[in-house]
């Protein structure tokens, strides 16, 4: 055990520091944001994202927001496990019937005032899936909207640029 202590010491870091990457417009949204987040919601703003019966293409989206390169988070947007600590919810996917109970839940669950965001075309207006036995289609059927996020998925900047829209309201 010792030994492998002795080659820790003397061998140090052997990787390379790594640059951490810029982007203007990124910075400039994320300023505007904090900016309105700081006025309207006393520095932070919590949002509880629902899987209402996506592909997943939407949800790797927006986890993307909480990686290192856009770490939404420094901008004062937590993500949260409860919809009882929610401001928004961010729903995905066209609402299955499945999901229907737990996604009007999920809605009352949250305290007043909240605001709904519909992320993606499939949760703006049903996608390919549409209304059938399966699915209620777009988030509206089930819950009130305030947002659409339109794209198959939407990037991260868009994600980022609908709920600047959203507080601009």
């Amino acid at each position: 055990m010792l030994r492998l202590f002795k080659k820790i010491l003397t061998t140090g870091v052997v990787t390379e520091r790594v640059k951490a990457p810029k982007d203007d417009e990124l910075e400039q949204l994320g300023i505007e944001i904090k900016r309105h987040i700081d006025r309207k919601f006393a520095g932070s703003i919590a949002i509880r994202q629902v899987d209402a019966g996506s592909c997943n293409g939407c949800e790797l989206e927006i986890h993307a927001l909480n990686n290192p390169f856009y770490d939404i988070e420094r901008f004062g947007i937590h993500f949260v496990a409860s919809p009882r600590h929610a401001d928004v919810l961010l729903v995905a996917g066209p609402v299955s019937r499945h999901m229907q109970t737990a996604l009007l839940r999920t809605y009352e669950a949250t305290p007043d005032p909240k605001w709904v965001v519909a992320a993606g075309d499939c949760a703006a207006c049903g996608g390919e899936f549409g209304i059938s036995y399966a699915s209620c289609g777009a988030v509206s059927n089930v819950i009130p909207v305030d947002m659409m996020i339109s794209g198959c998925p939407p990037t991260p900047l868009a994600l980022m640029k609908g709920l600047l829209g959203l507080m601009q309201r």
